[in-house]
């Protein structure tokens, strides 16, 4: 199918779905494992790499666009698209991670946003309002609801305390293409916007910032930051659009028990 036109997944094809995506938090905490002050970002990226490749699927974001990593690492004020290398993490950074697999033929997408050390109380805020704008999101990918109602919650969320919404980026139909229509923008007014529909698959991905919701790309032609160099954060998580309630295919589980016991 055209990525131009949104597809209705089967349920095989959901299925398929699902298995890239739950490799994809797999990878993440594999990444969760080792992420600490010190360590490189090209370590991370070699690390996740090499376990997707081992378990059947191949990295879905290198040499998509022609972006050279498995991994987009972005810190900080770094709101997306970073390209792994020799920069050193430090302690106090905040670490979005965005992670995709190809398998079957199917893609799964996921980020997650992870607190390096002793980071900030103010930054610690954004990470965990990021998180529930997610949530508050996927609360409204149901059948019969607009793509305008999930950016209008997201943005409704996130806004009360502040915070930007990155416009000039969006969420995404996910299948056989990385990006399938609709975009997913995270605002929006309600009731607007194409109508979401029972198995359409898409990714919602909130991009939040602490000051401007304006940003900018680097001369890397990648890595978009935002333009008052306040810090950002990235979540994002697979669903299939169901009656009555979102299915998530994604999971921070796996991430989340690592950190727990760190």
């Amino acid at each position: 199918m055209a990525k131009d036109k949104v597809t209705i997944k089967t349920e095989e094809e959901i299925e398929l779905l699902r298995k890239s995506s739950l490799l994809v938090g797999k990878t993440l905490a594999e990444v969760a494992k080792i992420i600490e002050p010190g360590v490189n970002t090209a370590k991370l990226d070699k690390l996740a790499e090499e376990y997707i490749l081992d378990h059947g699927a191949i990295p879905g974001f290198k040499g998509y666009g022609g972006f050279p990593a498995t991994l987009c690492i972005s810190i900080n004020e770094e709101v997306v698209h970073g390209i792994p290398g020799n920069r050193i993490i430090q302690d106090g950074d905040v670490v979005s991670i965005d992670c995709g697999t190809l398998m079957n033929g199917f893609y799964g997408d996921s980020a997650y946003t992870f607190a390096v050390g002793n980071v900030s109380k103010k930054n610690l805020h954004l990470l965990e309002i990021t998180k529930q704008s997610l949530y508050k999101g996927i609360e409204q990918a149901v059948s019969g609801k607009r793509v305008g109602d999930i950016g209008f919650a997201v943005q409704n969320h996130v806004e009360q305390f502040g915070y930007g919404v990155v416009r000039d980026l969006v969420g995404h139909g996910l299948g056989r293409n990385l990006h399938e229509k609709p975009e997913i923008p995270n605002f929006g007014r309600r009731g607007s916007g194409p109508k979401l529909i029972e198995r359409m698959v898409i990714a919602i991905e909130p991009m939040i910032t602490r000051g401007t919701y304006e940003v900018a790309q680097d001369s890397d032609g990648w890595t978009i930051r935002t333009t008052d160099g306040k810090a950002a954060a990235h979540f994002e998580h697979d669903i299939v659009i169901r009656k009555g309630k979102a299915e998530i295919l994604s999971t921070f589980d796996y991430i989340e028990e690592v950190l727990k016991n760190k």
